[in-house]
């Protein structure tokens, strides 16, 4: 029974997204990985407290760095640019979107990193027997995560 109410119950593939960072434009990546929050666990125990353990409490939330790879093409080095900003704590911070799309190209689920930043480039590895792709690999570390549900 194919039809809207049972569209609903599928979840979303995963293959079909998009990402965004100013200084490089809208970009195509091959993987995005990394989206991720925890808040850390504050212990804590009360010094009248007749139970022998501690209560756990929400601390500060942290943000995981995120992992974006993609094929190299000849004369690309965007990636190399936006790194060599860095300069002593002056690097120029980028806010990034990263857009899971449904099947016309719309946006479904929006992950907005804020403060972002590249922290770490990995060039491809070489093989002289290997029919891969060349792929490269951008970290960058962020300030804040946000999750909204696509409207455009």
């Amino acid at each position: 029974m194919a039809g809207d109410a049972q569209d609903n119950v599928w979840p979303l593939p995963k293959f079909y997204f998009a990402v965004e960072i100013p200084p490089l434009g809208e970009t195509a990546f091959q993987e995005v990985s990394g989206l991720d929050v925890e808040a850390q666990v504050i212990e804590y125990r009360h010094g009248n407290s007749k139970e022998f353990s501690t209560i756990k409490m929400p601390g500060i939330k942290k943000y995981g760095n995120v992992t974006l790879k993609k094929g190299i093409f000849s004369g690309d080095n965007k990636f190399w640019k936006w790194f060599e900003g860095i300069k002593m704590n002056l690097i120029k911070r980028e806010d990034v979107t990263i857009k899971l799309l449904d099947e016309s190209g719309k946006p479904t689920m929006v992950w907005s990193l804020k403060n972002a930043w590249p922290t770490k480039i990995t060039g491809t590895d070489m093989k002289s027997d290997g029919n891969e792709v060349a792929v490269e690999t951008l970290e960058i570390a962020h300030e804040g995560l946000t999750i909204a549900n696509g409207k455009e």
